[in-house]
This record gives structure tokens, sequence and C-alpha cells, in this order.
């Protein structure tokens, strides 16, 4: 008897099908990944599960009994939890307070706040779970966040757990707790469904795997019977390539110069003295947690953030102003919350196609919009770029993820920058989608151009950087070959600023 049946299910959205008779089916105890690329209906499927929308037809078991799910509250009440990929907390509020808010014991009229407190401490004790309940949400790492919604669902009494995307943004330390943790909920008889676009992670963790495809049901199988190579062709349906694309480069002629970056904001992150160099024919990677200065290195090369002292140079020419000088420059910009810096969710894909370049000739005159050269040139981007949408016109927030980034990545390598700098570039975009982008930044290197990379997946970073710069509490720590890492010496890097053998943090 399975835990999670789902048989048959259909959803459209309007006209267009976005579930056509998925299926899944998962067993106690289990760990169950669902694979698929953007837009295969992953997220689509366990909103049903979840509550959170409607199905058209198709039927849903709970261990054997059929039953119908309306709400996420019928959905909790039955023992469903979900941690989203963005997580729904609030940031005032305490951890605890999150954790218990709405299903808080009473003694009487009053909240019983020492049952609470037992209860909480209890379930982080069983999963090692070191979390601060009277600290902030908002004073929290993205990793203890997580904790903090993991806790909360299970202190809902959920027996069946849904994690959308759960390590994007964990350091590999992060990633190897939160194995060992989802193998306490297994050994606890928890069903666990993982949607992830991560391969190894499913070869590493999960005993089971559901591949979709375009909103159907593809294949069924133990991950033990599976590899990374045939767990991709099912996904996407041809081969792709996993490895690294080409051995590191050693690049001597400079191309792009941040000098004695330094800066200090109101929310008291600090940048100290960075200097980096790209070189032409160079993807120089930066590695680092979140929240270690990369968000303000980013925005002050881009000319979003005015820092407090910083020199940049372009092919020896030194570039300063606003972000609008830094785009003539030919400066591109993948930014690393495409919804916040990079699209307008309201406007249509032809329009965002053209954003932060609507005031070139090509698409203005004296202020006043070329229809036909902005419809024109966003047929000819999604026509290049492969972008799937229902026409030029459609609402960019109707797009999947991957198709959202593909906007960007089409905008900013229409526009034959000089140098790029690609932050997150495939964050939340499936496997299919992030072959096509590290395409690109491949061919605009090879053209005597360069990337500076920031991502917090170390998987690729590594695969694509010629050097790789790691960042600490603001600070360049180290620079070297990407060839001359190991995965360990990276994350302790990335965490401590120092190697595990060494006493002092590393001086670039």
């Amino acid at each position: 008897m399975y835990a999670v049946e789902m048989q048959d299910i259909y959803k459209n959205y309007g006209e267009t099908p976005a579930l056509k008779g998925a299926k899944l089916r998962v067993n106690p105890g289990e760990i169950h990944a669902i694979l698929g690329e953007n837009g295969a209906g992953k997220t689509t499927l366990m909103k049903i599960l979840y509550g959170m929308t409607s199905l058209n037809s198709g039927s849903i078991k709970l261990n054997g009994k059929e039953t119908k799910i309306s709400n996420t509250h019928e959905a909790i009440s039955m023992g469903i939890g979900m941690v989203h990929q963005h997580f729904m907390l609030a940031d005032v509020f305490n951890v605890i307070e999150n954790i218990v808010v709405g299903a808080e014991p009473l003694k009487g009229m009053f909240i019983d706040k020492s049952v609470y407190e037992k209860s909480v401490k209890e379930l982080t004790d069983r999963l090692n779970f070191k979390l601060d309940f009277y600290k902030k949400v908002e004073d929290l790492s993205v990793g203890q966040k997580q904790r903090v919604e993991i806790t909360k669902a299970l202190y809902r009494g959920a027996k069946i757990l849904i994690l959308d995307e759960p390590t994007a943004v964990l350091t590999p330390t992060e990633v190897d707790e939160f194995f060992a943790m989802l193998k306490v909920l297994k050994s606890e008889g928890k069903s666990i469904i993982l949607i992830t676009h991560k391969l190894h992670e499913i070869m590493q963790v999960a005993d089971k795997v559901t591949v979709m495809r375009d909103g159907e049901f593809i294949d069924e199988k133990e991950s033990k019977d599976m590899n990374e190579e045939k767990l991709a062709k099912l996904m996407v349906g041809r081969d792709v390539e996993l490895g690294r694309v080409s051995p590191p480069e050693d690049c001597n002629e400079k191309h792009f110069e941040i000098k004695n970056l330094s800066l200090k904001n109101n929310e008291g992150v600090e940048l100290k003295d960075i200097n980096l160099t790209v070189h032409k024919n160079e993807i120089l990677g930066i590695a680092g947690v979140d929240g270690n200065g990369q968000t303000e290195l980013i925005e002050a090369i881009t000319g979003l953030i005015k820092a407090d002292s910083m020199n940049i140079f372009l092919n020896g020419k030194e570039i300063s102003g606003t972000a609008d000088n830094f785009i003539e420059a030919k400066i591109g910009h993948i930014p690393e919350d495409r919804n916040k810096r990079g699209l307008v969710g309201e406007m249509s894909v032809s329009e965002n196609l053209i954003l932060g370049y609507h005031k070139k000739d090509n698409y203005q005159k004296k202020g006043i919009f070329k229809s036909k050269e902005i419809e024109k040139n966003a047929n000819d981007l999604i026509s290049k770029f492969m972008i799937k949408t229902s026409g030029t016109g459609a609402e960019v927030s109707s797009l999947s993820g991957g198709n959202a980034q593909k906007v960007i990545i089409g905008r900013v390598f229409s526009q034959s920058p000089e140098i790029v700098i690609a932050a997150q570039p495939t964050r939340g975009v499936d496997i299919s989608a992030a072959e096509y982008i590290h395409n690109q930044m491949l061919d605009l290197k090879k053209s005597s151009k360069g990337v500076l990379l920031i991502s917090a997946d170390l998987n690729e970073v590594r695969k694509l950087s010629d050097r790789i710069a790691v960042i600490f509490e603001g600070k360049i720590v180290d620079v070297r070959r990407s060839d001359n890492y190991t995965e360990a010496e990276l994350g302790m890097l990335m965490v401590s600023g120092r190697i595990k053998n060494g006493g002092e943090k590393i001086e670039a």
C-alpha cells in the first residue's frame, strides 16, 4: 500500500495543459525524487497534492484511501507538509513563533508556551537541528531558515514531506547535514518527496525517481539502477553534456579589472579591498556561501550601487557612473534574483527582451518605441534562444523559471557584451536549460571576451571556471586555477575562510 498514489492527473490553465495523465507512487519510509525540465509539471503535481491548486480529473489516494484535497489546511490535517523553494516565513517573528504560529497548544484560554517549547525542542534534538528559538528569522542563514520550515511542517504532524529544490542555496556542508536529516526522517517511516534538478543528489539520497516531461509521466526507476547520464536522457529525451566542457586555461591578457573595491552598507555588509581580474578567454568563478558580500559585489560592479572606493577597467578604459553607463560600456548583467532585478512580470516577453537596452536607437526614436523592430527582435530571440512562450505578447510571469531565465540570457547575450557578470545564472532551472546557458557563456569566452561567474552551486563553478576566487565575509580569501582545488578545500574556504590545516585566512 502506497503512502501516496496519484493516478491520471490532468490539469489545465485555461486552454494550456499543465498535466496530462501524470502519476506518482510513493512508499512509506521512502525518499522519492521527481525529476523533469522546467515546465514539466513537477511543482503543479505537488501543488495539487498539497491543496494549493485543484485538479481537473484524476485520483489521489493516501495510504490506500481515495481522498480529495481542497486546500492546504486539509492537506496539513492529512499529514502532508511542503517546504517551498522560496521560504514562507515571517522575518519579524522569531524561530519558535514561526514554527508554532497557528498551531499553538492552549491551556484554557491561553497559549501553553511550555508545551510547545518542549515539543519543538524534542523535534529539533532528534533531527540534530541547532536553532536559537528566540532569534529573529531575518537574522538566520538560508540553511537555518530551511530547518525552521522543515521543523514547522513536522510540528504540524507531516508524515509526507514535499521539498521543492531544497539544496538550491545550501553550502556543501549544509547539504551533507540536510541529507543526514532526510535519512533520520526516512528511518521514522516518513515519506519524502524531493523536487530537484541535481542528478548527483538523486543518486546520493533518493530511493526512487519519477521522471516527467511536458506534463506527462515518463518512467519510475529505482535510483540504484540508474546513473546521471541515464536520468538526464530520460528527462530531456536526448544525451546531455554533464562533465566539464573543457580543461581550465591559463589566460594572461587582462580584460576586466576590479581594483580596490570597498564598501559598507546600512545593513552592515562590508566589502574589503577586493581586487580581481578577468582575462580574455576566461571564466572567473566566485565561490561563496550566500550572504558573504556577493550581492553587494555584483551591484557595485554593474553600477547599481555606489561603492566607497572602486576602480573598474574594461580593456584598459576606466568605467564609472550608473547602470546605464555600464550597459553602454557593454558590461552585461545576469542578476541573481531574476524577478527582482531582471524581469518585470506584468510586461510582455518582447518588452522584457529589450529591458535596460530600450533607449538604444534600434528600439526607439525620440522617445517613441519602434514596435515592428521590437517585435522582430523578440521573434528572433525566441527562436535563437529556444524560449517556450505562447507569443511575444505573453506576460513574462506566465513563463516557467527556465524560460524566464532564457529571456534574460537572450537579452544580454544578443547585445554583444564584452564581459558578462553572471550571478546564479542557472538557479532554479533544469538541466537542459542549464546546459544551454553554460554553452552561451563558453561561446562568449571563446570569442576573446570574459565572464565573471558568481554562483552558490559549487558544481557549476568547478565545471565552468578557469580560475576560482573564494569570497568570505566580504573579502577574497583565495584565487587559484579551478583544477588546483579539491571540493573539500573549496567548501572549507567558503565556510571559514581557511584551509583545514592552515591557521590564518589566506590572502588573495
